[in-house]
């Protein structure tokens, strides 16, 4: 089962940044699909160091964009990103000390709704505000 489905109200029209969003709905969606199938503590940790890793890469490329633009909600925008980086860290954290029975539940929690809620506002308002 697909954690998050891609939809086009997703899309910035930032090539670069659009292209990235697909590449970590995929690899958070490859993550869900191997907590169902009973991956392994390493394997999970693993995967969540890089789905990290990923994502923190990928909003230090959107924020530079903004930066570079000097985007008015830079840092409301940076501080939604540090949230969703919390909340992965937190996880990655239970995961380590076996805080945590269901993982899906957390990821989901976690990571889906913010995708899903910051694509469709901070990012589209983003694309709209810097018309690129």
């Amino acid at each position: 089962m697909t954690l998050i489905a891609w939809r086009p109200e997703f899309e910035t029209g930032i090539a670069d940044v659009d292209h990235e969003h697909r590449e970590l709905v995929d690899l958070i969606n490859a993550l869900h699909d191997a907590l169902e199938a009973g991956a392994s503590k390493d394997e999970v940790a693993k995967f969540l160091g890089e789905v990290f890793a990923r994502i923190s890469a990928h909003f230090a490329l959107e924020e530079t964009i903004m930066r570079k633009h000097r985007y008015d909600e830079y840092a409301e925008h940076k501080a939604d990103h540090e949230k969703l980086l919390d909340d992965i860290r937190d996880i990655m954290d239970a995961h380590t000390a076996d805080a945590y029975f269901d993982y899906r539940d957390a990821l989901a929690s976690a990571v889906r709704d913010w995708f899903v809620e910051h694509f469709k506002t901070k990012d589209a308002r983003l694309h709209k505000k810097l018309g690129i």
